[in-house]
């Protein structure tokens, strides 16, 4: 499938998703769409926005999870939103824990298990003693101004170690 053609189909699944929160809150607006989201997140309700926002790499790369699972939880977050008191409930509390079971049949995951390497580049290499790490340039940033940072595995403090360029790919 060719990427317009996915976008399309994403477009019609949000759509599909949206009609069935309307049999349950029918004055449910319809939100805007946009894949414009980067970084590890694969979808985002973007409240201000009015609308929804999803990675165009990581639906490429996991269609159809994102079809199963991104695309009704960021429709559940849309119409747990727009009940009354919305936007004083918790993001991922029982009212959305509930749309996702009832409404959607799925299971309330709050995060993905989708490989993000191509979806979120992290060319700050820092290193301990058992293996590399990849850091954003805002975690770089972070760590250059005085923030530490460990490894989970070896517990050591991260060294930097450089960056990665065209020419030198780690």
């Amino acid at each position: 499938m060719s990427e317009p053609a996915l976008i399309e189909a994403a477009k019609a699944r949000v759509d599909q998703a949206w009609q069935r929160c309307r049999e349950v809150y029918p004055a449910l607006p319809p939100p805007k769409v946009w894949f414009d989201l980067k970084g590890a997140s694969a979808g985002q309700a973007h409240l201000g926005r009015g609308g929804l926002r999803f990675n165009p790499v990581l639906l490429s790369e996991n269609r159809a999870a994102f079809f199963d699972q991104v695309i009704p939880h960021e429709m559940a977050h849309w119409l747990v939103f727009h009940l009354q008191d919305g936007p004083r409930l918790k993001p991922h509390g029982r009212e959305w824990q509930a749309v996702m079971r009832d409404l959607f049949g799925l299971s309330p995951d709050v995060t993905h298990r989708f490989d993000i390497k191509r979806a979120q580049r992290a060319p700050y290499r820092y290193a301990c003693a058992c293996r590399e790490h990849a850091f954003t340039a805002k975690r770089h940033a972070l760590a250059c101004g005085g923030r530490h940072y460990r490894c989970r595995q070896c517990a050591q403090t991260l060294v930097y170690s450089g960056c990665e360029t065209p020419e030198n790919p780690v």
